[in-house]
Parts: structure tokens; sequence; C-alpha cells
């Protein structure tokens, strides 16, 4: 738990003339220019134009940083990295703060230290160094190792700044070069979070909480905390900027016994990323409901919602859903970007000929078309991508959705409330009314709704829908297995397909290596598999993707088109598993193979397809 008191720790001051020494010392533009020249990552033409421009340049920054911040010099780095010249082995990439700081660090002697903010002690920080003197000095206290505690500086050579840490620490130190902007923007982040959340922490002091399964009741120490507070208010603003930053898809906070833990789903994997007391824990959940119109006073029964911000100038919603758990309310947030999730059908991982398949589908007046995979498979973002492509001034689309995932003005969007008995197979039955030329149901979950969907599809309207099943086959199956009789399956259903999400292979860190044994055969593969001649690249881990190799999601997919031979198939009741075999002679890959034939692009890797198909 953090303690506030002891946030203030400064370290000895240290003299302004280290401020200007640190300009003209060794750490200087001339240093950083002569390292980058020698490695081929600056021309001497280039070299001269910053000598020229520089003074111009750092003016500009200083005016660009504004007159609240207490630390005005630009530094050699940043300087540099204000020309955006391109890097010259890497096409469409430019000389960056991270490029750079990784090119000088062999010539400064020191270690380059990427800052990656899920790995941050908030605790170490906090109670190390107080905010303004690491801001005004750059400097942050990243992890203890063998060698001392580990600073984040962006001059490795300022003696009298590491001579004040040994002070402070009284023991060794190391000392890794890290870009000034990682430096300052965890400050911010860490000391803003952080500070804020201890702050609740003290106004609220102990806990009263009585929806802790384990009824364990402490008496409060002073006033309850309001969700309208600003050390609250600061908080979630803090977390929701630092999930869109971090490009999360979802945002998870939870109540343990002693704490509350919040953490963000990350191209599909969920990471820890801030640990608060546990008596923060229910202004912050009741500070989302807030923001979400939700009753406040609910806590009991789940509730869902909806916030709408604004991110960099382009709105995003946020579907909110709170549910009661052991120890107290738990809030999951799933982010949507427009711009991510109404995309063209082109830039949702198509591959040509499976482009062309569904677009022949979206294609057709009439039928029937299902998405099918788990959640969080990307089936939303394919329907909407869809809804997209099919749009327009001439045609009347009409979706059905609980909840609502992203407002769609083109389409007429339709709330499901099984309050007021408006559940799918009523809503279905009432917009029929409504001369639909396209329908989306949001999932096919019972019979009724399945028998409204298909006598939709047979009425002359297209309808999209989902179904969780784990494969295109095994959708057909279950449309049958729901009451629909296997003549309406197979008069109505145009196509189906299965879909996962796989982590892209980080551009910027790319390289190529074989797969080993023990990997084909995880896979259930042989190289010659791959074709003639694959390009295998895997990430070795780089400041861009965080040290994880990957970069991004894109979808694979396993289309099954129903054509003659497979309705003949349904019509006589077949399982799954010979819908399937028959649709495989006819070309459909398997989920597994589409993912295969992505690594053999070099878009993902072995694992990565293992661990989803």
């Amino acid at each position: 738990m953090l303690d506030p008191k002891n946030m203030d720790r400064t370290p000895p001051p240290v003299p302004q003339r280290t401020k200007q020494a640190r300009l003209r010392g060794e750490f200087n533009l001339a240093f950083v220019l002569e390292a980058l020249r020698k490695q081929g990552l600056l021309t001497p033409a280039q070299v001269a134009d910053v000598i020229a421009r520089e003074t111009s340049m750092r003016a500009k920054l200083i005016r660009e940083r504004g007159a609240g911040v207490k630390r005005q010099e630009a530094s050699p780095i940043e300087v540099l990295s204000s020309f955006a010249f391109p890097l010259p082995d890497r096409p469409g990439l430019q000389l960056d703060e991270d490029s750079i700081c990784e090119a000088v660090a062999p010539a400064a002697g020191v270690r380059y230290r990427k800052i990656d903010p899920l790995k941050l002690d908030a605790q170490l920080v906090t109670q190390t160094l107080s905010r303004p003197w690491a801001t005004r000095h750059g400097v942050l206290p990243v992890e203890r190792s063998e060698a001392g505690l580990v600073f984040a500086l962006s001059n490795p050579f300022d003696s009298e700044l590491i001579d004040s840490l040994q002070r402070l620490v009284g023991g060794p130190i190391e000392v890794v070069l890290s870009s000034p902007r990682d430096v300052l923007r965890s400050i911010d982040q860490i000391y803003g979070f952080d500070r804020s959340v201890a702050a609740a922490a003290e106004e609220h002091g102990a806990s009263s909480d009585i929806s802790n399964f384990e009824q364990l009741v402490r008496l409060s120490s002073g006033r309850e905390l309001d969700a309208t507070d600003k050390p609250v208010v600061t908080a979630v603003e803090y977390i929701l900027r630092y999930a869109f930053d971090q490009r999360a898809s979802d945002i998870h906070i939870e109540a343990k016994r002693n704490e509350s833990h919040v953490r963000m789903r990350i191209d599909g994997i969920l990471h820890t990323v801030n640990k608060v007391p546990r008596a923060v824990h229910m202004p912050i959940i009741s500070r989302i409901k807030m923001l979400a119109r939700m009753d406040i006073a609910e806590k009991r029964r789940p509730q869902d919602g909806r916030i709408k911000t604004d991110r960099g100038g382009r709105e995003v919603e946020l579907r909110v859903s709170t549910i009661p758990t052991a120890f107290g309310e738990k809030v999951v947030m799933r982010v949507f970007d427009p711009d991510l999730a109404v995309q063209d059908l082109s830039q949702t991982g198509f591959q040509s000929d499976e482009l062309t398949l569904f677009e022949s589908w979206i294609g057709h007046p009439h039928g029937l078309i299902l998405v099918t995979g788990p959640t969080g498979s990307g089936k939303t973002t394919t329907l909407y991508s869809a809804l997209k492509a099919l749009t327009g001034p001439d045609v009347n689309v009409t979706t059905i959705e609980d909840p609502i995932e992203m407002v769609f003005e083109a389409a007429n969007q339709i709330q499901v409330q099984p309050k007021i008995d408006l559940d799918f197979a009523a809503a279905l039955r009432h917009i029929l009314r409504q001369d639909p030329d396209i329908i989306m149901v949001g999932e096919i979950r019972d019979r009724e709704t399945a028998q409204n969907a298909i006598q939709a599809a047979l009425t002359g309207h297209l309808v999209l829908s989902t179904l969780h099943t784990n494969n295109a086959s095994d959708a057909l199956t279950r449309l049958v297995d729901l009451g629909v009789e296997p003549f309406l399956v197979a008069s109505s259903l145009v196509g189906v397909m299965a879909q996962r999400l796989v982590r892209l292979v980080c551009p910027n860190c790319a390289q190529s290596q074989q797969p080993t044994t023990d990997q084909l055969a995880s896979a259930g593969a042989e190289l010659s598999a791959f074709g003639t001649a694959p390009n295998f690249r895997r990430g070795k881990g780089c400041p861009k993707c965080r040290q994880t190799g990957f970069l991004g999601r894109t979808g694979i997919f396993e289309m099954l088109d129903v054509s003659e031979p497979i309705r003949a198939l349904i019509l006589k009741n077949a399982t799954a598993a010979e819908i399937a075999g028959l649709a495989s002679s006819k070309g459909m890959r398997l989920l597994r193979q589409a993912g295969l034939a992505r690594v053999a692009q070099g878009v993902t890797t072995i694992e990565e397809v293992v661990r989803v198909t």
C-alpha cells in the first residue's frame, strides 16, 4: 500500500551550475551526433543541418513545453529527435528518442533501458524521489537489481546528479539511459495516478466495507470518500488515459481482500497495471458508474452502461459492465475506437481469396451469414465492417444488439431490453414490419431467434449474425440442435465464417528465424506444409512492442461457403466433421491451416497460432 508520507523525500540539492554543465559537458549534442554518424544513422549533411538549426529548435521545444514545466532545458536527444530524420535501414521509420538512445548508450558506456510502464514499481518510485525533483532532473528509479537501485537518466554523464542519488540511496546505484519523453511521461503517470490514489486513501481512512464476502467490517475514521472528490476523479482519468496510450482493449478493476487490482488487456493479453488500496476501490467504481449513468446505490446486481469520451480529437466509446464479486463490485470497460471497430473490409485481415468470397456473400440480396468464434475474437469488428460496406442512402439497415457495441449512425440500432420483454426474438419480429433491407442480429441464442432470423433470410432480407461455436461447420449442426429444420438451414444459409485474432510480429524488430522441430510438432505440421519459400519471422523484442515481439493483431478465418454439395449434407443431417471434410476437399482452410498460412507469410508465429486455435 502506498504511503503518502514518504512521497516528498528529496535528495540533496543539485547546484544550478550542474544544469549548465549538462549542456556543455561530455553528453552534449556534439557527442550524440558523432555517435550516430559513426553508426551510419546520420549523414554529414544531416549533422551540419542539426548544428545550424540547434538554437531555433531548442527555443521551439521550450515554447511547446509550456511555462508551467519546471524542467525548461531541452536535452540533446530531444533536440535531435525533433528533426525527424528517416532511419536509413528501416523505411518508413524515423530517428526518434528511442532509436537515438539505443544507438548512443554503447558510446556512453551505459545500458539502454526502454521504460515499460507496466513493469514499474510505483511504490519504489514515489518513496524514493519527489515529483518536482524527479521532473527537474529527468530521473526515475526503475527497479532494484543486484548492482543496486537502477535509475533511468536522460543524461548519464551528470556526475553531481549521480553523486546526489548515491548519497540518497546510501549505496551503489546503476545508471541506464532512457528517452526523456519516457522518463517524463512515466513520472507524470506514476505521481499523477498514485498520488491521487494515496490522497484518496488518506482522506478516506480505513474502509467501511459491507459488500465484502467475508463480512469483515472496519469502522471508518473519517468521512466517506465521495465519487466526485478530486483525487478519485483524477485517478479515473489517469486510468482511462493510460489505457488509450497503451492500446488496451479492456480495462478490469477487481476487488481483492486487501487491495484492488487494475488490469488491462493489450493485444489480447491481460497485464496488471496498478494495485490500489482497498479503501479507494468503491469510490473509483462509483465514479465510473456515475460517468456511465448507472445506479450508484445498486451494488447487488450486474449493470451495464457506456461512456463516450475523446482521444486525440476522436470520439471513443467505452462499454461498462459491473458485477458483484466476493470482495466487492468488479468493473470491466471495453474500449471501442471507431477507427478500429468500423474498418474497411480489406483492413480486417482477409487474404485476397477470403475477401473475394466474403464480399460475394454480403453481395447476396437475401440469405443468412454467420460469424462464429469466442468472445474477443473480432466478430463485432467484422460485422460492423460488413455493415459499413453495405450501408448507403438506398438501403435500410437495422441492428439488434445486446448491448449496442458501437454507435453507428448509418444504421438503426436497437438495444435489447429483457425487462420490457424486448429480446432478440421479439425485436426481430417487429423490425420485419419496418421495411428493412439488411438486418444484423447481435447473437442467435435460442430457438425462436434462430427461426425468426432464418424466416427473415427466406423472405428477402440479408441477415448477419453471430453464433458461439468453435468452428464454421459446428454452426450448421448448432442451428439444427436449436430446433431449426435442416431444410430451412440449407435453404437460407449463404456462408459461415469462424475467426480468431492473432498477434502480429512487430515490424520494428522482426528477424528471420526457422521454426524448431518442437514448434512444428506443436502445430501438427511439417516444414513442407508452408510452401516452397516460407518467410518465417519472429520479433526479438524492441521498445516499440515493449519487448514482446508482437505489435497489433489481425484476423484469421475459416470460411465455409454453403454450396450445393454442402446443402445436400445438411439435408441428410450430416455431422459437423462430415461437413468440414467435404468443405476442406473443396478448398476451405481450417482455422489452424489459415493461421499457418499467415506464419509462412511472416505475419505471425507458430506459437501464436497454436495459442488461439
